[in-house]
């Protein structure tokens, strides 16, 4: 079992920045590849952008690329979502996600991924 816990939402203005992180407790965060997904109201949840278990591998949705990046601290079991740029669509409670193994490399699929948070909301406003 790994519990994952973000932190850093909140509401920001259009073009400005936010820094989520995704703590996982335990010993073996680098056996995990992780993943941030969104869901914004109404709409089905969205791959965002994942990182392998020793951050050397990571992929993003074309609609974050130059704005959003990933990365890990492997010594703090911590994930990071570092968001520049952010504009009024990227409104949504955004979730991280923990996948073994090396399936999910350039891969989107949600359902993939075995551990979820509980999900931090970002709001951006115009």
């Amino acid at each position: 079992q790994v519990q994952l816990v973000e932190s850093g939402g909140g509401l920001v203005q259009a073009v400005g920045s936010l820094r989520l992180s995704c703590a996982a407790p335990g010993r073996t965060f680098n056996s995990y590849s992780m993943g941030w997904f969104r869901q914004a109201p109404g709409k089905d949840r969205e791959f965002v952008a994942a990182i392998s278990g020793t951050g050397s591998i990571k992929w993003s949705a074309d609609s974050v690329k130059g704005r959003f990046t990933i990365s890990r601290d492997n010594a703090k079991n911590t994930l990071y979502l570092q968001m520049n740029s952010l504009k009024p669509e990227d409104t949504a409670v955004y979730y991280c996600a923990a996948a073994l193994g090396a399936t999910v490399f350039g891969r989107t699929d949600s359902t993939l991924y075995m551990y979820w948070g509980q999900g931090t909301q970002v709001t951006v406003s115009s």
